[in-house]
């Protein structure tokens, strides 16, 4: 019913919400001997259109301490931050988004 923006805004919100489930655990998993920090690719899970994210990867890049363990509390904290203002942006054009459709029906009547 919606049109594409709003299926776009829709699939981004999802990412994100399975992004964050990751860097929960990642934080939840700090103290986790041989824990390794997990990920998505978030371009190609846009990409993936229609598809429920599924491609967890192994950070790259991380400084791995003397237990086996690579989670980077500030990187994760970061994450964090950033995706919550990212759904926060997306959640507001989706809000646009369906207030347009509000209108157009009322203005219909």
């Amino acid at each position: 019913m919606l049109d594409p923006i709003s299926e776009n805004l829709n699939r981004y919100m999802d990412v994100l919400s399975f992004r964050q489930k990751l860097v929960a655990a990642n934080i939840a998993n700090a103290d986790t001997p041989d824990y390794k920090t997990k990920d998505i690719d978030f371009e190609a899970e846009m990409r993936n259109a229609g598809a429920a994210p599924k491609s967890v990867i192994e950070a790259p890049g991380l400084k791995t301490k003397n237990d086996g363990n690579n989670v980077s509390l500030d990187r994760e904290s970061r994450l964090l931050a950033e995706n919550a203002l990212r759904f926060n942006m997306a959640s507001n054009l989706m809000k646009s988004q369906l207030r347009l459709v509000k209108a157009a029906l009322q203005e219909g009547r």
